[in-house]
């Protein structure tokens, strides 16, 4: 049996975040790029990530976040059963990571003034603008020995390092939450109703049966409907029979 976790987030907050996990794990993947078409692939994402970070500031967000995590630790040290020694690393890493932030500059405002990113970065909004006549130093850096080039990489991904760690340990904590319940989506819908606390909903569901799970609603009240990945041309695409599926309100 194939399964997979849905994730649905109930606010624009959590939709960022999670969108800026998902780009961090790629651009890390550049980490290990050897052939050209992964290396041009690695500023693609680096400037779809410079794009949504520039339109945001969410390192008030992370320290607002941050503190909650800190008081519900404290909170959790007065709990007889709780392993301490655990829970004192875990909180020596949210006041570093609280102090970091504090005084950190702006994400990704160094990687603005390399020359050479600058040079490039216009021209990976055109279709197909990354050819050698359109960006030749691009392609000149390509032929640098790749131990350079690797360099240059680990230097512009760790501008992010601070506000990679700072995500993973919140959404790490939001997912943590919610504890999957077993539920039947009757004729393929589910309605649920969040509590103010929620901003995740997670779908453990099938993959191997022939839909996947949408979410519509808001931190109020949310539709679950599971979709057919081929749907019939004669009928609906969304499923008419009941299905088991797994959900934690996060």
């Amino acid at each position: 049996m194939s399964n997979a976790v849905f994730e649905f987030p109930l606010n624009e907050k959590v939709r960022t975040y999670l969108r800026l996990e998902q780009l961090f794990k790629q651009l890390k993947q550049g980490l290990d790029a050897k052939e050209d078409w992964q290396r041009i692939n690695f500023f693609e994402t680096l400037f779809t990530l410079l794009d949504l970070l520039e339109r945001l500031d969410i390192r008030n967000d992370m320290l607002k976040d941050i503190e909650i995590h800190e008081k519900n630790l404290v909170h959790w040290s007065q709990h007889p059963n709780i392993d301490n020694e655990a829970l004192q690393g875990t909180l020596q890493r949210i006041l570093r990571l609280r102090d970091e932030l504090k005084n950190a500059k702006r994400v990704g405002s160094a990687l603005k003034d390399d020359k050479f990113l600058a040079s490039i970065r216009q021209r990976f909004s055109i279709p197909g603008g990354t050819c050698s006549f359109d960006l030749p130093n691009l392609h000149y850096w390509l032929k640098q020995p790749d131990d350079n080039i690797h360099k240059d990489i680990q230097r512009w991904c760790g501008e992010f390092e601070l506000f990679e760690q700072a995500i993973g340990i919140t959404l790490s904590f939001l997912r943590e939450r919610g504890r999957f319940t077993e539920l039947t989506a009757t004729n393929g819908f589910f309605q649920g109703v969040a509590d103010d606390k929620n901003e995740l909903i997670r779908v453990y569901s099938q993959t191997d049966k022939g839909y996947y799970p949408v979410l519509s609603g808001n931190k109020y009240r949310y539709a679950l409907r599971f979709m057919w990945f081929t749907p019939d041309p004669n009928g609906s695409a969304q499923v008419d029979t009941d299905v088991t599926f797994q959900l934690a309100s996060c």
